[in-house]
């Protein structure tokens, strides 16, 4: 759930120099690919830090916008935006990858671009707003997961000026306030002289998360259950303890013929793959 990858920003001009299309994101991309002994391999591919928009359109009120870039050895990725007379949206993301790289596609059987096309879950955006989400998100078809973050796009730019208002993704905005897990340093203890009667229950420990019932369907069977309490214990700059509440965290993935992809997402940027 904790990605490194490069950040593009793409500025897109109109023939008189002025900004038509402006976006800033973080995305990677995880593959299931065929190795020539029939073996099925995962693999990473994350974007360098040299990426160009050749192919890039402002759009119009006729033509969509497209947004797209190139990287590495031959990868492309593109979505395109449609707009009416007062919001613009995304419609579909088509990403090419190209199993010739043999860095990120060792022993693969399949050789050259292989091209995904997937319908975009964006909604409507007011014209001269920005389309802002911090958090983690993903679509997922034909053994590529895609997986974006930090993204801030801006379709149909009216007089070269990007908006100063801004449209937030739903996992950006909490629907309550967060938990805090108690510590330390945020219990407060009763003592002798305050006026405020000493709790009568403990606080319930960090150490304990919460056990969740997750599950998915394949039509109308449930094809996978998981029953599971979940900690994630990073250790960076400093340790650091992430309880992954049931409450607020969606399941999500896929059930193939011998294969099952369970996704959880927590809504604050902590995204888990099974």
């Amino acid at each position: 759930g904790f990605f490194q990858s490069c950040a593009v920003e793409v500025d897109v001009k109109d023939a008189s120099n002025a900004t038509c299309l402006y976006a800033k994101w973080m995305m990677r991309f995880l593959i299931t690919y065929e190795t020539n002994s029939s073996d099925y391999e995962n693999t990473t591919l994350n974007l360098s830090s040299n990426v160009t928009h050749d192919g890039s359109v402002c759009g119009n009120d006729t033509q969509a916008a497209l947004l797209a870039v190139r990287f590495g050895e031959g990868h492309s990725w593109s979505i395109n935006f449609t707009k009416t007379n007062e919001t613009y949206q995304g419609d579909f993301i088509t990403f090419t990858y190209n199993t010739n790289d043999t860095t990120v596609f060792p022993d693969a059987k399949r050789k050259g671009p292989i091209t995904i096309v997937v319908k975009d879950t964006m909604r409507p955006v007011q014209l001269n707003n920005v389309f802002v989400c911090h958090s983690t998100d993903f679509f997922e078809a034909e053994n590529v997961t895609q997986i974006f973050w930090n993204v801030t796009v801006q379709a149909f730019v009216q007089n070269g000026t990007i908006g100063k208002k801004e449209s937030r993704c739903r996992a950006d905005t909490p629907t309550s306030a967060p938990t805090v897990p108690p510590t330390i340093a945020n219990v407060t203890t009763a003592s002798t002289t305050t006026l405020s009667p000493a709790p009568t229950t403990a606080p319930k420990p960090v150490e304990t998360p919460d056990t969740g019932n997750y599950s998915l369907k394949n039509g109308n069977t449930t094809c996978l259950l998981a029953t599971v309490g979940l900690q994630l214990n990073v250790s960076q700059d400093k340790p650091l303890l992430i309880n992954i509440n049931p409450k607020t965290t969606m399941a999500d993935g896929a059930c193939g013929n011998t294969t099952a992809t369970l996704k959880l997402n927590d809504g604050n940027s902590t995204l888990i793959g099974f």
